[in-house]
């Protein structure tokens, strides 16, 4: 009788233990769900400066060199990268959000505590895996748009305006930069 006990006592421990293990593993996705909505919240802020710079006959910043103004098609191209953009920020929102009202409501055991939710996780890390990615492809088209908001403002890369390549040097490099940065971190995570 005494081992059978004992080894009751065992296994209860350790669904006890693998339970709070989950627990908190299952908090640490919410609260990444949660950063993804509110990074993507304040990229789509920044779509909509862009939207606001797409009125016809915008002139750049340079010294009267009307050859140098951006013209229709770059205004066109901003308005389609920055739609693409805010389209790809809102699938990554829009899927994450279903996520934590997967994690917090579903398959919660208790109402009042969103961490203690029990879900398969291939389709956890799935839709963590597409939020992320529209992420990136949204600040991949956030980037592109920027760069006719540089051209529209500063003049055309091709007139070798000298502030408009710094500027888009800079943007590119450091978005770049961040951009691979978050790819090999989310890769990280997925595969350990």
């Amino acid at each position: 009788m005494d081992e059978f006990e004992e080894e009751h006592h065992n296994k209860t421990h350790s669904n006890h233990s693998d339970s709070l293990h989950n627990d908190s593993k299952t908090s640490i996705h919410v609260t990444a769900l949660d950063g993804v909505v509110n990074v993507n919240s304040l990229f789509t802020v920044a779509v909509f400066v862009g939207l606001s710079l797409t009125a016809p006959g915008q002139q750049s910043l340079t010294d009267n060199h009307t050859e140098c103004d951006a013209g229709p098609d770059v205004i066109r191209n901003l308005l389609v990268f920055e739609v693409v953009s805010f389209s790809f920020f809102l699938f990554s929102s829009l899927v994450a959000q279903g996520l934590k009202l997967a994690i917090n409501l579903i398959n919660s055991k208790d109402p009042h505590d969103a961490v203690r939710a029990h879900i398969n996780t291939k389709i956890l890390h799935l839709g963590m895996l597409a939020s992320a990615v529209g992420s990136v492809l949204g600040c991949i088209f956030l980037l592109l748009s920027m760069v006719d908001v540089v051209q529209i403002r500063l003049g055309m890369l091709s007139c070798g305006s000298h502030a408009a390549v710094r500027a888009v040097a800079g943007l590119i490099g450091l978005v770049s930069t961040a951009l691979a940065v978050y790819v090999c971190t989310v890769f990280y995570a997925f595969t350990h």
